[in-house]
């Protein structure tokens, strides 16, 4: 630890010596921090999803152990899936879906042609969609605080509103992974052959020396391909740890704004270190 020098005034005329291991330890700070960033910079391990809307925790695990997140909107969009529903407890019992509606669009518009609507009230709706879990939820006020400050942005694309959104719940969480936006970053797809290469095309342009992804979704994968480009495969498997509801069953695979109702950000931290990643043989 580098010594605060105007603390100990006596020591640094008095006693040469000190001057010389504050140098010292500086330069090895110095020399630690140059290799952190070399390591930082030869070994990164990518993760790739849709930008979903406030998902579930699973969708956060793969987002907290990756060193860079990447939001991919360059895929068509597909209706009925989690880009702008997802799903939180109803009153008494069972769960709901939340939704935010789209604009007219066409059936082969990318998620990045997608846009909202503009109506004000539909993101008002969901704040008043929440207000049940104001009776059992302990971390009510601070959660809907999040949503509203997620909801709050003026703009209308999806992926711009999911996007802020997820950075919203990881400050309130506590990650830090980086997150990219496909359609902002100029990459090619022009060699992308079948469903599994998205993510090879990307690994490959954003130079990872490893790529993360779903456990759910590995069927879709070529191990040969990632091998020859020299990327390592790996899956994450989710784990979704119960949590007091307030109720007596337990609705899992919810939404991360349920997590954060009965949840503090340190105890969710803890969650999503309790997931597992496994090496493609």
């Amino acid at each position: 630890m580098l010594r605060h020098e105007a603390s100990q005034p006596q020591n640094v005329s008095g006693d040469p010596s000190y001057l010389k291991i504050t140098l010292l330890d500086l330069n090895l700070g110095l020399a630690l921090l140059t290799s952190n960033i070399c390591h930082l910079t030869s070994n990164m391990q990518l993760a790739i999803m849709q930008p979903y809307l406030f998902p579930y925790l699973g969708y956060f695990q793969l987002m907290h152990r990756a060193d860079r997140f990447v939001l991919l909107d360059a895929v068509q969009y597909i209706r009925h899936g989690w880009i702008n529903r997802n799903r939180i407890l109803k009153p008494g019992e069972g769960w709901q879906y939340f939704i935010l509606p789209l604009q007219p669009h066409h059936q082969t518009d990318s998620i990045a042609q997608i846009q909202y609507q503009p109506q004000p009230n539909h993101r008002e709706k969901l704040l008043r969609q929440l207000e049940h879990y104001k009776k059992k939820a302990p971390h009510y006020e601070a959660c809907r605080a999040v949503v509203a400050e997620a909801l709050a942005t003026p703009e209308l694309s999806v992926t711009q509103v999911n996007a802020h959104a997820l950075l919203c719940c990881n400050r309130y969480i506590g990650i830090h992974t980086p997150v990219h936006i496909s359609s902002q970053l100029s990459l090619q797809y022009h060699e992308v052959q079948h469903a599994g290469q998205w993510a090879l095309r990307i690994a490959q342009q954003l130079q990872a020396t490893a790529y993360l992804n779903p456990e759910a979704g590995a069927e879709l994968f070529v191990p040969e391909e990632f091998a020859a480009a020299g990327i390592a495969l790996q899956f994450l498997q989710p784990a979704l740890p119960a949590y007091s509801q307030r109720r007596p069953v337990f609705e899992p695979g919810l939404s991360i704004i349920d997590v954060m109702m009965y949840n503090e950000p340190a105890a969710i931290r803890q969650m999503l270190d309790a997931c597992t990643i496994n090496n493609h043989a």
